[in-house]
């Protein structure tokens, strides 16, 4: 497996520099067929991860541009009359393609937002009383600004458990900056990237990470985990039956990307924070008394 992936990731690392453990993440996340959540500030390379996603995966691509005034049919797609044809004809949105960006999701209204709800849960969208099938594979990568920025709505839970994991870029180390800024612009070499995987070999790699064995006792390490945050007083509520269901993939997609066939407690871990951290709602904002992901990993033992 590692043969087949490999080239795809090094391709990334050539564009995206100094960010290993993201680019890692976010190829997890696509070869567990879950959605991508790219929460930071502007300028420290969201949209370029994506469009690199897409280009070194061979993804057909489309990118929407979230806005206080885009409309749900501007995403999904709408029925325009035809004279010739003497009858409205459905014209697709953005939303019809295999790799979606939407870019700065929080700056739409919740009632746009909510119209990825049914294309990410069901891969299908519902418009004017008829089901469409999306394209498959089918991936959701939003990039969300801070809350505390203007013109920012904040994502509900409902869309935020919708997210398989949830990444933040960060600044560039010195020297990767260094690099960055002396040579050619990331988006340049965007232009001459060949595609290092097609649809078909993606969806293979999909179909093992399923086959990643998990046995009965990384299963009870899981639920530990999850049991632990249903229990705790700090917290709002505990992790949904979908994140644990989330947590396994991602630890199978992560143990496939280190040419494993089984799953080990070292998996678990690696993608722990990102599939959990935005999941977990502090009880009470003014105590501070919730635990973050790495006070889980502590506070549970490996059986």
């Amino acid at each position: 497996m590692t043969s087949a992936i490999q080239p795809a990731l090094d391709a990334l690392n050539q564009i995206i520099l100094g960010k290993h453990n993201q680019i890692r993440l976010a190829t997890a996340c696509l070869l567990a067929r879950g959605h991508l959540l790219i929460e930071d500030i502007p300028g420290v390379g969201k949209t370029t991860l994506a469009l690199s996603l897409a280009k070194v995966l061979g993804l057909g691509f489309q990118r929407v541009q979230f806005t206080s005034d885009l409309l749900p049919a501007d995403i999904i797609g709408v029925s325009i009359y035809e004279p010739q044809a003497a009858g409205f004809r459905f014209h697709p949105g953005p939303i019809f393609s295999q790799l979606v960006l939407a870019d700065e999701v929080n700056r739409a209204s919740p009632k746009t937002q909510s119209a990825l709800l049914e294309a990410m849960e069901e891969r299908q969208v519902t418009a004017e009383g008829e089901t469409r099938p999306l394209p498959d594979p089918f991936f959701v990568i939003a990039t969300q600004n801070p809350a505390q920025q203007i013109g920012t709505f904040p994502l509900p839970e409902s869309q935020l458990d919708r997210f398989l994991m949830r990444i933040s870029m960060g600044y560039p180390a010195a020297e990767a900056e260094k690099a960055l800024l002396l040579e050619r612009e990331r988006r340049d070499l965007l232009t001459e990237v060949q595609p290092a995987l097609s649809s078909q070999q993606l969806m293979d790699l999909q179909t093992q990470v399923k086959a990643v064995r998990v046995m009965p006792a990384l299963v009870d390490y899981i639920l530990a985990l999850v049991r632990f945050t249903r229990e705790h007083n700090g917290l709002r509520q505990g992790l949904s039956p979908r994140a644990a269901l989330a947590l396994k993939r991602a630890a199978q997609a992560w143990a496939l990307l280190s040419n494993r066939q089984g799953v080990i407690p070292e998996d678990v871990q690696a993608v722990f924070a990102a599939v959990v951290n935005h999941r977990l709602i502090a009880a009470s904002e003014r105590e501070g008394g919730a635990p973050t992901a790495d006070d889980i990993l502590a506070r549970v033992a490996i059986p």
